[in-house]
């Protein structure tokens, strides 16, 4: 079985185990919360953080079955966090469903996403593990802090690279770097090997944003979850529109800054920016800068023990740079 189709098998055979603690802690909250937890659990989704984090503690020697509260862990900080971004960004969908806060409200949502974080700090607490509890702290400060570098440069067309790559190590690649860290703490990992799995991870995750922000532009919204474009209107300045304005003569450059600026770009302007991400390369460019942050994860891993689980890592890797949703 090749490494991809290896991966497949795995992610299958784990997958129901993870949406049963996952379905098992949301059932035990308070009858007033479970209904919006429920939701954006069983909206699905790829639940990339509790397998890294189950992978990295397997290659690491963990064969213990108590894992998966600490693997789940991860998904609820991560479920916690899109609460609360859709209502920030004033999305209408996630994965092709109502977004929470349509349907429940905000001020409900935003405590439900308390609630959700709460819950994960407790899981974690759990393990008696003072290194694991300050791994997912930090991992929760540092996305926090993330979310709040990208509101302040929202509809910011002077945002430059190395702010664009500070705001997404925030507010994605920190919480799968402790994905993977957490998984080697559990394992009893050495210090050095804790800290190439959390590159490992840091790497990954800054390459999952990159594409992430490339979908947002290329992907049909049937396909991504959401609707295509919706950074470009609520002024989030990725990489590929900070490609796209680079790439403008000066005269037409001034002109897109100051609408973007200024929330006046035409929805016709807007669908043209779509079309010219994609058709002028910049799409691809950005691609291209997320498989060279795959290469640096790919060499973090050829420090990794000799398992099965190191292989299924690396197969994690291959689909990432030309994944589609």
């Amino acid at each position: 079985m090749n490494p991809m189709s290896a991966l497949k098998a795995y992610t299958a055979l784990e997958l129901p185990r993870i949406e049963a603690c996952l379905r098992e802690k949301a059932q035990a909250l308070s009858p007033y919360v479970r209904a919006t937890a429920l939701h954006v659990l069983e909206a699905g989704g790829k639940r990339l953080r509790p397998m890294l984090t189950l992978l990295t503690a397997r290659a690491m020697g963990y064969r213990t079955p108590d894992i998966y509260p600490l693997a789940c862990s991860l998904e609820l900080l991560h479920s916690a966090t899109l609460l609360h971004d859709d209502i920030l960004d004033g999305a209408a969908l996630r994965r092709n469903r109502p977004t929470a806060h349509t349907v429940f409200g905000q001020t409900h949502t935003i405590l439900a996403g308390d609630v959700l974080l709460a819950l994960a700090n407790t899981m974690v607490a759990s393990y008696g593990k003072p290194a694991l509890t300050a791994c997912l702290s930090e991992a929760i400060l540092r996305t926090c802090s993330g979310e709040i570098e990208e509101i302040a440069h929202i509809r910011d067309p002077e945002l430059t690279l190395d702010g664009y790559l500070s705001i997404i190590t925030g507010k994605t690649a920190f919480l799968i770097q402790a994905a993977c860290q957490s998984g080697a703490i559990l394992a009893g990992a050495s210090p050095e090997m804790e800290r190439i799995a959390a590159e490992y991870g840091l790497h990954l995750g800054i390459a999952f944003q990159l594409v992430d922000d490339v979908l947002d532009y290329t992907s049909a919204s049937e396909v991504a979850g959401k609707t295509t474009g919706g950074d470009l209107r609520e002024g989030k300045l990725t990489l590929p529109l900070i490609f796209y304005i680079e790439s403008l003569a000066p005269e037409a450059r001034e002109g897109f800054t100051k609408a973007f600026k200024h929330n006046t770009l035409p929805e016709g302007e807007v669908e043209q920016v779509l079309l010219r991400v994609a058709r002028d390369g910049h799409a691809a460019t950005t691609r291209a800068i997320a498989a060279s942050y795959i290469e640096k994860a790919r060499q973090c891993l050829s420090r990794f023990p000799d398992a099965p689980e190191t292989t299924l890592l690396a197969a994690a890797l291959e689909g990432m740079a030309s994944r589609d949703k």
